[in-house]
């Protein structure tokens, strides 16, 4: 029987917006974790986010969450966006 290689798993928390938020993202709401299955654009650059559980949260432009991020393959550069400066 083969057994599989190890696979390197590195989590990062993140600061999240309707512009950067992921699937897969965690999120906790309530004490409770959610974890972001698919996401809906909507007007204005709102997001819809569907969690795996079913419910729904709406992200706004100005909406800032804390979510834990699973990087497969330890790339810690997919989970930081770049910076984006404002004038």
């Amino acid at each position: 029987m083969r057994s599989r290689a190890p696979v390197s798993m590195q989590i990062a928390i993140v600061e999240i917006t309707s512009s950067n938020v992921q699937r897969g993202d965690v999120i906790q709401v309530g004490g409770r974790e959610y974890r972001v299955a698919d996401l809906v654009q909507l007007r204005g650059g709102a997001k819809q986010l569907i969690f795996e559980t079913g419910e729904l949260l709406t992200m706004h432009t100005r909406t800032r969450l804390v979510a834990v991020r699973v990087l497969r393959g330890g790339d810690l550069t997919r989970a930081f966006p770049p910076p984006r400066h404002r004038r």
